[in-house]
């Protein structure tokens, strides 16, 4: 290891970002294109689109999908589907699309704290903050890690409640073999450039029939059911044929980039298995990861603190970033909410404050990430 002031460490290394989007060799994206531009199809459901609906529905083992130009898009739309109103429980914990979608859809969000060993919706606190408004659930499988989903589902059983989950970081992820996207009313996916899965920008909504499948594409169309006739307030929604293309490639790599990030998080995991004051995430039983990130928890007993550590990461070129930090009820258009009130988020409030999330993505050289495992070890001592 390089001592930890080298003049290199900051000034001629390759800065490391958090992640990196995962492309494909660009010659094989050509006869894509080449398609295109003989077709002209761009749009409104041409044959890649209609293609990665399929191709992607068997890869991840659901039974419909439907494509979305992004992630937020999908979760708006995946509200109107369910026709939600009133209040919907969800996390603070997590990035501000989850509780932006309510607030478009004049739906009031409702925080509750989180499982800090899960980062996920506390099932116990979800019962707690159920009032006669309360319309849905809509919690995040954080980090790829799977919602206790069992309960949350006895609960929205009990209380006549829909479940929306927000799935935007548990591409591919399965418990027991089978995967955690079949669970609620439907799960929401996003394909931005970040994600373990992209189509450059892009989401879909995971739904459990044909019915509901035929709801959410009239709502990404304008609401359009033909050519004259129009059912319901929709939106334009459509992902487009140059993002599908895309996908399909994408299809192709996506088991080997996956394959690498747990390389990844291995070596990270046995860095810091002896360094008390430093947590990882770890994986249940069963649990077929993703990976999507690596989230260490910098804890009060650590000699340098989480600011610390960030601010010297980014002094050397590692430029980590700290999801999920502040928490989303602490932006001005929640603050005011009951339920936004930090002695109510405790363990939310902890891990926001804790945490700093390690770059992991396919690309990553092994000499950088040796070089960061450096850096935070010297911490420690």
């Amino acid at each position: 290891m390089q001592p930890l002031g080298a003049q290199d460490d900051m000034i001629s290394q390759r800065p490391v970002f958090v992640t990196e989007p995962h492309l494909p060799p660009l010659q094989e994206f050509i006869p894509y294109l080449e398609k295109l531009w003989a077709s002209k199809r761009l749009t409104n459901g041409g044959p890649f689109h209609e293609q990665l609906e399929k191709e992607l529905a068997a890869y991840l083992g659901v039974q419909h999908l439907s494509l979305f130009s992004n992630g937020t898009i999908a979760l708006v739309t995946a509200l109107q589907a369910l026709r939600i109103s009133g209040e919907v429980i969800t996390t603070p914990y997590t990035f501000v699309a989850t509780a932006h979608s309510l607030i478009w859809n004049n739906i009031k969000p409702v925080f509750v704290d989180v499982d800090p060993g899960t980062c996920n919706l506390d099932p116990a606190r979800i019962e707690e903050a159920i009032t006669p408004a309360t319309t849905a659930i809509l919690p995040v499988h954080c980090y790829g890690l799977p919602c206790d989903v069992d309960r949350i589902q006895r609960i929205a059983d009990t209380y006549g409640l829909k479940v929306i989950y927000d799935a935007a970081h548990a591409f591919g992820v399965k418990q027991d073999g089978a995967s955690i996207l079949n669970h609620g009313d439907l799960s929401v996916l996003s394909f931005h450039a970040t994600k373990v899965f992209n189509t450059f920008e892009g989401g879909a909504i995971i739904c459990p029939d044909a019915k509901i499948k035929q709801r959410i594409d009239y709502l990404k169309n304008f609401g359009f059911a033909d050519e004259v006739t129009v059912v319901a307030p929709g939106i334009n929604g459509k992902m487009n044929e140059v993002s599908a293309a895309m996908g399909l490639l994408q299809l192709q790599h996506v088991d080997q980039a996956l394959d690498t990030r747990a390389a990844i998080h291995r070596r990270y995991q046995d860095a810091f298995a002896d360094v008390p004051s430093l947590r990882l995430l770890q994986a249940p039983a069963g649990l077929e990861w993703n990976h999507a990130y690596c989230p260490l928890f910098v804890g009060p007993d650590h000699p340098v603190s989480r600011d610390a550590l960030y601010a010297l990461l980014k002094k050397h070129g590692i430029h980590a970033r700290r999801y999920f930090y502040p928490l989303v009820s602490s932006f001005p258009m929640y603050r005011g909410l009951p339920s936004a009130a930090p002695e109510h988020l405790p363990h939310a409030q902890a891990l926001a404050d804790q945490v700093i999330c390690l770059p992991i993505y396919p690309t990553l050289r092994a000499e950088d990430q040796e070089r960061l495992i450096g850096i935070i070890l010297q911490t420690a001592r």
